[in-house]
């Protein structure tokens, strides 16, 4: 077998391929494939709630000064909403220059509003909650409840409450934090068996697409899936690029590195199935285990860059197909909204064209039917909106860790040359944290 397909980026890509052909060639058989893709989501969030968990307190823990998870935690905040609004301003700042939506002249009489129906309440109940009801949602009704419901933002509340906990005690949290670190070595194993089985899962996923939409439909898409698309290769490559350059690492070679997650990213439209292996790749790097034990679970819902792209591009689209003027008003109101609205996107269902439509809800200006617009290409944006977030709180990760000197550099950048020597279990097992003030 070629060196190339014994790789699991090899094998991924050829699933990928295999996967295009079969819902060309046989399309009823290919959308039958569907439950091999969501059977690898599935075997992945199984895992994510208790490996966040283990992570973060192991992270914490080993850390020993709470100050400085404190700081993290307040950097990687900053960090998110300055990033997000430069983000929210990207996708402004493209639709008013590229307008995508002049000349189409959609009268909204002409919508079926049935389309929105299922997404409505959703919308409401996000739109009317407002900041004050996203914070107490963080709290969970019962630690258990956050773990059998899979929220990953309050598990990491409980995780963070239990690492501090866990430190104030001294002597006596040392063989709870040994336990939990043997813990999150089983789980990196069972996470090393489940990503040898991302073959198959791209496999059902692409061939599920293709057979249902055709590969043709990509042709139909228009404007505003193009300008999505470079809106966030321009953000990656220029915005996400300069910080990383400021960072002292290379964006292309953190790209080079990270391709088998991307690429099942790419085909499953969910970044949630490689948050374990990304995890696990960003301590390879030589990153502190609490750095990315906090950064990433918490940037998974308050750092999607592309989906804050998304956003501000898709309700100045509505607003163009429609012919609604759009005041200046009007586009301050957007961009604030959507700074709260957006951070409410993760595991909302339908969460792009929810939120979306929670943030038309307070800009009366903007028909929210024009939603209907959006959701015939909603699921090919999906694509690009996976990979931005993912590759953003990736950036996130890595520019917090510089910020507080919790990155090895030397061995970071042998990773990312690919000069690094560790065998392939060092990619799954537990980083012991590695830097020091």
């Amino acid at each position: 077998m070629p060196r190339f397909l014994r790789s699991l980026f090899g094998q991924v890509v050829l699933a990928l391929v295999v996967g295009i052909v079969l819902g060309l060639a046989a399309p009823g058989f290919a959308v039958k494939l569907k439950p091999l893709g969501g059977a690898f989501i599935s075997l992945i969030s199984m895992i994510i709630p208790v490996l966040v968990f283990c992570v973060v307190v192991h992270g914490i823990a080993g850390a020993g000064d709470l100050k400085r998870v404190g700081r993290v935690g307040v950097k990687a905040l900053v960090y998110f909403e300055v990033v997000t609004s430069i983000a929210l301003m990207l996708g402004l700042a493209l639709a008013f220059i590229v307008q995508p939506g002049v000349g189409m002249n959609v009268d909204i009489k002409t919508l079926d509003a049935s389309a929105m129906s299922s997404y409505a309440a959703n919308a409401d109940k996000l739109a009317s909650g407002g900041t004050v009801d996203f914070l107490l949602k963080l709290i969970p009704t019962s630690v258990v409840d956050a773990f059998a419901k899979g929220d990953v933002l309050q598990v990491l509340l409980f995780a963070i409450l239990f690492g501090c906990a866990l430190t104030m005690v001294g002597e006596r949290g040392r063989r709870v934090a040994g336990l939990i670190d043997d813990l999150s070595t089983l789980l990196f194993r069972i996470m090393g068996i489940i990503i040898k089985l991302a073959p198959l899962g791209v496999l059902g996923a692409i061939a599920f697409t293709v057979g249902k939409y055709g590969i043709g439909s990509l042709k139909q898409l228009g404007m505003l899936v193009v300008l999505y698309y470079a809106a966030v290769l321009i953000f990656v490559f220029v915005i996400l690029g300069g910080i990383m350059r400021l960072a002292g690492f290379s964006i292309v070679k953190l790209l080079k590195y990270l391709r088998e997650e991307l690429t099942i990213v790419f085909a499953t439209t969910s970044s949630d199935s490689v948050l374990p292996q990304i995890m696990a790749k960003l301590r390879r790097m030589g990153i502190r285990d609490s750095t990315v034990g906090l950064v990433i679970p918490t940037g998974y819902s308050f750092n999607l860059d592309a989906f804050s792209i998304y956003i501000t591009l898709a309700a100045v689209f509505i607003a163009q197909a429609t012919n609604t003027p759009v005041s200046m008003t009007d586009l301050l109101t957007i961009l604030a909204v959507s700074l709260v609205t957006s951070k409410g996107a993760h595991g909302v269902p339908g969460s792009a064209i929810v939120v979306l439509a929670a943030t038309l809800h307070s800009i009366p200006a903007i028909p929210a039917i024009g939603l209907v617009l959006v959701l015939s290409v909603d699921w090919f944006m999906g694509i690009a909106r996976a990979l931005g977030n993912l590759i953003g709180n990736c950036v996130a990760t890595v520019v917090v860790a510089s910020w507080e000197g919790d990155v090895d550099r030397t061995r970071a950048h042998a990773v990312l040359d690919g000069k690094w020597t560790a065998d392939e279990e060092d990619a799954v097992e537990p980083a012991m944290p590695v830097a020091a003030h």
